[in-house]
């Protein structure tokens, strides 16, 4: 199973045991805050449920009715996560903290709470701390920062699940601000202003996420970083001289479409410098990020692309 896949259903079990945990706290507490969290982590578990579909469809291989594969799927599915976690876990978090802001109840059992909360920090902490290291090891790689890798990285699947377990910390620290502030002063609004803060919170991660799918479903390129390591790689055949053109766009998570120009060495005849071409194409998407490769020949007065 790969790594992403594991990682969600990790993530999947754990918020699944939560939301119950989480549900049965909010019904022997009362508390807004408990139901806000609920709502986050029943939200979670139904969008890793997307995610998990997102990771499967968009690893489908390219066919003749899909030339550039399925990559893009994965972008679709990770949206609808999103809207998601928008719509079941931020919309319904804020509602229901404005209305217990009219309508305030008394805290009752709140050491159920309080031990939910603790139970669902240890298991939520566990979920981070995978898709923490796998974001970590990537960012290694590319020599970027962690948060850096997160943002900017077309596994949409990896910072989906990322943001998701870092805003379930957060929102768990909300609420537990929010029940032992409510426990102290007999004041129930700040339970009530706990689950607002974690409907605001969920939203901006949600938001977060949408425009970042969105950017890769219309097209996203690919960054300085990775262009040089694609033309040093171009430049590296004995078959090219010289780059003059090249577009490198993500159609799916880790997964690039390439179009270049190029100057082969030699003069060969019309006819054989297509099926050098050709040749190169292959060699090219071997690589496992190079989805699909098109090449054609450089003008003579085109300028030389070079490794910035």
């Amino acid at each position: 199973m790969p790594t992403v896949s594991l990682t969600v259903v990790l993530a999947f079990c754990a918020n699944l045991a939560i939301a119950i945990a989480k549900s049965i706290a909010a019904f022997l507490t009362g508390s807004a805050s408990m139901t806000a969290e609920a709502a986050h982590s029943w939200a979670d578990t139904g969008n890793e449920i997307f995610l998990l579909i997102a990771d499967r469809r968009g690893a489908i291989e390219r066919d003749d009715e899909h030339p550039l594969g399925y990559g893009r799927e994965a972008y679709f599915w990770s949206t609808i996560a999103a809207f998601g976690l928008f719509t079941a876990g931020a919309v319904i978090s804020v509602a229901h903290g404005i209305q217990e802001l009219g309508a305030p109840e008394s805290s009752r059992e709140v050491w159920v709470a309080y031990l939910v909360l603790g139970i669902s920090a240890i298991l939520e902490a566990f979920s981070f701390q995978q898709a923490l290291r796998q974001a970590r090891g990537a960012a290694r790689e590319r020599g970027q920062r962690t948060l850096d890798h997160v943002l900017t990285s077309s596994n949409t699947t990896l910072r989906a699940v990322f943001a998701e377990d870092s805003a379930a910390l957060v929102g768990l620290v909300i609420a537990f601000f929010g029940v032992l502030l409510h426990q102290l002063t007999g004041d129930a609004v700040y339970d009530a202003i706990g689950s607002i803060l974690v409907g605001i919170l969920l939203g901006i991660v949600a938001i977060v996420l949408m425009d970042r799918n969105r950017r890769f479903v219309v097209g996203q390129e690919a960054s300085d970083e990775v262009t040089n390591a694609v033309l040093r790689e171009v430049l590296a055949s004995d078959a090219i001289e010289r780059v003059t053109y090249l577009h490198l766009e993500f159609v799916g998570p880790s997964r690039i479409y390439l179009v270049a120009a190029v100057d082969l060495t030699g003069n060969d005849d019309e006819s054989r410098l297509a099926v050098r071409l050709h040749t190169i194409e292959q060699a090219i998407e071997k690589n496992e990020y190079i989805q699909r490769a098109v090449l054609t020949l450089s003008m003579p007065d085109d300028e030389s692309l070079v490794v910035s």
